[in-house]
């Protein structure tokens, strides 16, 4: 069974300021060839659809051409809402739509049906989970004490049931503990959104969005494909691709079937990238007449004084750039670093209470912090 894994599309996001739809046309493009190239069983896309709960007519208008191209090529479509998407919204449609082979999760209910696709090997299960938080879950299964992200995704996936005799895949939209980060996510302070990659076991494949940079997460069965574009320079390093996960056949008695990943580079219209040196450096033609100057960009000036207008004079030379810094002893001296917490490693909890004592100087009673505690996860779970 091969699967093409997809996620994160963040369908008309700006990145600084700047549209990235006729980015996302180009790859959305190169995309469908592959998939005409790779003639895969089913696709799947793991959430964040588009960038914003409300997305815009022009982020509309580019997911229905990508899904009407994949449904006349006679694919297989699964698609699940991200963080970023309404599921409401994204779910619009889904019935009629699964007549055509483009089957969207509806809103979490508390129950989620397999589809079966079949291949030489027999039956393969695939669940569809979306983004689901600790609120959402709880009120589906009162009897269970469901405080954190584990433990809704595991109550979730245990209702599901899966045969341990057939092989199971599993789309989902989470961050899994321990997944390397990108500045273009949406980051929990204190890391209240982390899901224990254990709750997975049960699925020979786990296809899963959320982070945007491609990384397994304990293990080769659960994978990130991360963004098909950059999204920030903190991604300038990354190779974009999309994942080919083939599953094979599985013996009874518990072994999870084999499985082979492979990834295909995508090539992107603009790349987004960072360059540093002198004004007189970055402008003199023999360092940018053999580059892309289209490319999005982030320059880094190390003058020690600063140049009258740069941004104005640079963007007659790189005109997407998108961001200007100044690397000098000016700038060095003011970036000594602030003591402090790591945001990641403390609940939001934890970090309430530091604030209030260095505020107070003094620590919060028992009491206080138990309210604290209540309001934060009530505000949390609340949001969006």
């Amino acid at each position: 069974m091969k699967l093409l894994h997809l996620s994160d599309l963040h369908l008309g996001k700006r990145v600084n300021e700047f549209s990235m739809l006729e980015d996302q046309q180009y790859i959305l493009k190169q995309i469908l060839n592959i998939i005409e190239e790779e003639q895969p069983d089913a696709v799947l896309m793991a959430g964040d659809i588009y960038d914003k709960s409300v997305p815009s007519a022009e982020a509309v208008q580019l997911f229905d051409e990508f899904l009407y191209r994949l449904s006349e090529g006679g694919r297989q479509v699964f698609v699940i809402s991200g963080n970023h998407d309404s599921p409401e919204r994204l779910a619009f449609g889904g019935r009629l739509m699964d007549r055509s082979g483009i089957h969207i999760a509806p809103v979490y209910h508390g129950h989620v049906d397999p589809f079966v696709l079949q291949d030489a090997s027999g039956p393969v299960n695939l669940y569809l989970l979306p983004f689901v938080k600790p609120a959402q879950v709880r009120k589906y299964f009162p009897d269970q004490e469901i405080v954190s992200y584990t433990d809704a995704v595991r109550a979730a996936l245990e209702e599901m049931g899966p045969d341990p005799d057939q092989r199971n895949v599993l789309v989902t939209h989470q961050f899994v503990t321990g997944a390397s980060r990108s500045d273009s996510e949406e980051i929990s302070v204190g890391g209240a959104d982390n899901v224990d990659a254990s709750v997975f076991d049960a699925f020979d494949y786990t296809a899963l969005g959320h982070i945007h940079g491609p990384q397994n997460a304990g293990g080769e069965r659960i994978r990130y494909c991360g963004t098909p574009l950059k999204y920030s320079f903190s991604e300038a390093g990354h190779q974009k691709s999309v994942t080919v996960a083939e599953l094979g056949e599985k013996e009874k008695g518990g072994e999870k079937a084999a499985l082979s990943l492979r990834t295909i580079p995508l090539k992107p219209l603009r790349d987004l990238r960072e360059i540093r040196g002198t004004y007189l450096e970055l402008t003199a033609k023999s360092y940018y007449e053999d580059m892309n100057r289209e490319d999005y960009l982030h320059v880094t000036l190390t003058d020690e004084e600063d140049v009258p207008d740069a941004v104005g004079k640079l963007r007659i030379i790189y005109p997407n750039l998108m961001k200007l810094d100044y690397d000098n002893r000016r700038t060095r001296a003011g970036a000594a670093p602030v003591e402090g917490t790591d945001l990641e490693q403390k609940s939001p909890a934890e970090l309430f209470a530091e604030f209030y004592e260095r505020q107070n100087n003094g620590p919060m009673s028992e009491e206080q912090l138990a309210f604290a505690e209540g309001l934060i996860e009530k505000i949390w779970e609340d949001e969006r």
